[in-house]
């Protein structure tokens, strides 16, 4: 991986499998349920400088990524309501470099830690009471043309924390 790469994915592409056992979704919703303690902490470590320095060239701010993380998990968390309330649901694509450039994204990231810790306290209880049948529901991503299972989503979303984890880790020079 050359360092463009390695700066755009600090732990590495995400890798999809067909299905999950039942022992790695569970072990996916520990990773999800971890996030946001792991994006306070690291934010508390950040300068008003800091915050405002993008990851890599042309990449978002830590800023940004505070940010982006809630507004991102809170699609999934509703993708998810949906395939389990729904026959296999075509969601609702969103551009997230617009999302990124909203305005509130030059708040206090705090508000959005918040939130993280709101959203991934109460969709960890959602996913805990999954059941082996529900995982393999699916919806339609309309941008991918794929159909995506819930635990195949789970394992994305846990991997999509921890991505931007690496980017705060770069910012806060811990990477």
């Amino acid at each position: 991986m050359n360092s463009d790469e390695q700066l755009r994915y600090p732990i590495g592409k995400q890798k999809s499998e067909e299905s999950y056992t039942l022992d790695q979704v569970k072990a996916n919703i520990k990773r999800i349920e971890a996030i946001p303690a792991q994006f306070e902490k690291i934010a508390g470590t950040l300068s008003a400088q800091q915050l405002n320095t993008p990851y890599r060239e042309g990449g978002w701010t830590a800023r940004q990524v505070l940010h982006h993380v809630p507004d991102s998990h809170l699609n999934a968390y509703i993708r998810i309501k949906w395939a389990l309330t729904e026959e296999t649901p075509t969601i609702k694509a969103y551009d997230e470099k617009a999302w990124a450039d909203t305005y509130e994204t030059q708040a206090d990231p705090s508000i959005s830690i918040a939130l993280l810790k709101a959203l991934h306290a109460k969709w960890v209880v959602l996913l805990n009471d999954l059941s082996e049948k529900d995982l393999e529901r699916k919806f339609f991503h309309p941008d991918s043309k794929k159909y995506i299972r819930l635990d195949q989503a789970i394992a994305t979303y846990a991997w999509h924390g921890e991505h931007h984890l690496g980017h705060l880790k770069i910012v806060a020079g811990k990477l």
